[in-house]
């Protein structure tokens, strides 16, 4: 056996089979190579079409001319190698827009341009063409007015002066638009019975004297609107008085508390000088002290303290008389 190994075609043998192998082996790296490198190949010359929503621009002098009618994005359809349609997309630099420098007032029908694509490049832009309105610009500024609905607001409470952020605004548009502009307005949406400040952003809209909003553009958009509402409040006096009095009894009744807060609507409060408390001598033949419960007329919220207490002294009758 070991002369076997030891004769000099068994290495020859042994070095051919190995050769063979490692031929095979970079024969497969290559084949390899070359099919990646194929594909990326195929990847970046296949045809690719791709719809893209592009922002459309308009060539005007916008100091002197405002213009109506076009869309703010149209569909441009790019075609062409993988690779050029993907770094366009990503790179945005071209730029869709209409050329209005040259037209007058008025509307006009005018085509869909686009520059800054490589000739490379098969587009399509959907709408080819637009309609336009042109007209003169014009600014004005107006107070932001606040409306909202008084009634919402819970029974007894007051209504401050309401107050917006800013006090004005300044509208932009065609004079046309702009000259029917009758107000500026923040519509405040009070909840139902509320009893507190309401403090809110709100849009504003332009409207006209029929009150059809207008098209035009308004810096700023919102307002922050304060509504303040709340209680006015005012000292009166208590006024005691009793009934159901007994024959055979002398009262004295001595409240704890003279004067009170009452708090409710300004208006109603200015009417009121003092509250009666009325006590219930029903059954009483002895000293005591009472707690009475204030009744609240129309428009007073409340009042502090709502809960008077009272001291009855009870003398008989025939007795002071002897």
């Amino acid at each position: 056996m070991k002369k076997f190994f030891d004769k000099p075609w068994f290495y020859r043998i042994i070095a051919l089979i190995l050769a063979i192998l490692l031929a095979v082996y970079v024969a497969s790296n290559q084949q390899g190579y070359v099919t990646q490198g194929r594909r990326e190949e195929t990847l970046k010359t296949a045809t690719k079409t791709q719809v893209i929503k592009a922002p459309l621009q308009v060539s005007v002098n916008t100091d002197k001319y405002y213009v109506t009618g076009y869309p703010e994005k149209v569909n441009l359809t790019l075609e062409g190698s993988n690779a050029l349609v993907t770094s366009t997309i990503n790179t945005q630099n071209f730029r869709v827009y209409i050329d209005l420098s040259h037209l007058k007032t008025g509307e006009h029908t005018v085509p869909i341009k686009v520059n800054g694509l490589s000739s490379q490049l098969t587009y399509n832009i959907s709408p080819s063409k637009v309609r336009v309105n042109i007209q003169k610009r014009k600014s004005r500024t107006l107070p932001v007015q606040i409306e909202y609905n008084k009634n919402a607001v819970a029974r007894g409470y007051n209504l401050g002066t309401a107050k917006s952020d800013p006090e004005v605004v300044n509208i932009t548009g065609a004079k046309s638009e702009v000259n029917q502009v009758d107000r500026v307005v923040a519509r405040a949406n009070l909840p139902k019975g509320i009893d507190s400040t309401f403090e809110r952003e709100e849009m504003l809209v332009a409207l006209d004297k029929d009150g059809h909003q207008l098209n035009v553009v308004m810096d700023p958009v919102t307002a922050y609107i304060t509504i303040p509402i709340n209680l006015s409040k005012k000292k009166v006096k208590i006024n005691v008085t009793s009934k159901n009095e007994s024959s055979t009894h002398v009262y004295s009744l001595t409240a704890k508390k003279e004067n009170i807060e009452i708090y409710g609507d300004e208006n109603t409060l200015k009417k009121i000088t003092s509250l009666p408390l009325k006590v219930d001598l029903s059954g009483i033949d002895h000293d005591v002290t009472k707690n009475i419960t204030l009744k609240l007329p129309d428009g007073v919220v409340k009042a502090s303290p709502s809960v008077i207490s009272v001291r009855i002294k009870v003398t008989d009758a025939t007795a002071k008389k002897e």
